[in-house]
């Protein structure tokens, strides 16, 4: 069984950049109660940088305690705040879980990082952009941010092909900075140590084009990177974990068995 601990913020103060209508970045902790060192996977829920979907949050950390792994809501920052901020938070949730991770009974090599929709934008940059010099946090400086495992479900991918507008104009504004375009297509950074991936779509997205999903698979090939993918026929955007859809609902139970052969859990 996991239980909700307290919300622990992201920085005790001097937190970079603005933070609008008080939303302060911090992480929601589920923590399975087993007297075990656990993995943890950090979930970022989607909304299209402009909310954070509940459904993608909490009730899916409550199922990953249920296959063994302490679920941890990223509280990350959105629209008016833009980037770099959303992907400092997430950056700094990896350092911070890691920082602390005797205490709250975390391995600290088996931390995974999932997002939804725009949430998977962001889980993919920080993937992608761990190791980049532009998003150095001082305080955690010799503590990794690269996940173990990455987890995308129906993902935003790409700012620069088959673009989901009102994510990228919620992150980066209107102004169509191509370098920003460029840096957030997360196709273009996939590299040799990216972590192993996990990633599902439905082919009947008509938000998200399931081709954000394909062009980051080919990228995947490229590098030989470990990876599983499911593009299911039917369903909407933004299922989550629901029963709505039968046929992918099954993806958890795929996930969970890609997790004991990749050995994180």
């Amino acid at each position: 069984m996991g239980s909700k601990l307290i919300t622990i913020n992201l920085w005790d103060k001097n937190i970079p950049g603005d933070v609008h209508d008080n939303d302060i970045p911090s992480v929601s902790l589920y923590l399975v109660n087993n007297k075990k060192i656990n993995p943890a996977i950090i979930i970022c829920p989607g909304g299209a940088y402009q909310r954070r979907a509940f459904h993608e949050g909490e009730p899916v950390a409550l199922w990953l305690n249920s296959i063994g792994i302490s679920g941890i809501v990223l509280n990350y920052r959105v629209s008016p705040v833009n980037y770099p901020y959303p992907l400092i938070d997430a950056l700094r949730a990896l350092k911070l879980l890691r920082f602390n991770s005797e205490k709250l009974s975390i391995d600290p090599k088996r931390i995974g990082l999932m997002g939804f929709s725009a949430g998977g934008h962001l889980a993919a940059a920080a993937a992608n952009h761990y190791d980049n010099k532009i998003f150095t946090d001082n305080e955690f400086k010799k503590i990794s941010a690269r996940p173990d495992v990455l987890v995308l479900c129906y993902p935003v991918i790409s700012f620069t092909q088959y673009v989901h507008n009102i994510s990228m104009e919620s992150l980066i504004g209107k102004n169509n900075d191509e370098k920003l375009k460029f840096l957030l297509s997360n196709e273009l950074f996939v590299k040799k140590n990216s972590p192993p991936v996990f990633i599902w779509h439905t082919a009947a997205d008509t938000s998200v084009p399931v081709e954000n999903s394909l062009i980051y698979i080919n990228s995947l090939r490229k590098f030989n990177i470990n990876f599983e993918s499911h593009i299911f026929s039917y369903g909407r955007h933004g299922l989550g974990i629901k029963d709505e859809v039968s046929e992918v609902k099954i993806w958890t139970r795929l996930f969970e068995n890609w997790l004991k052969l990749i050995k994180f859990i």
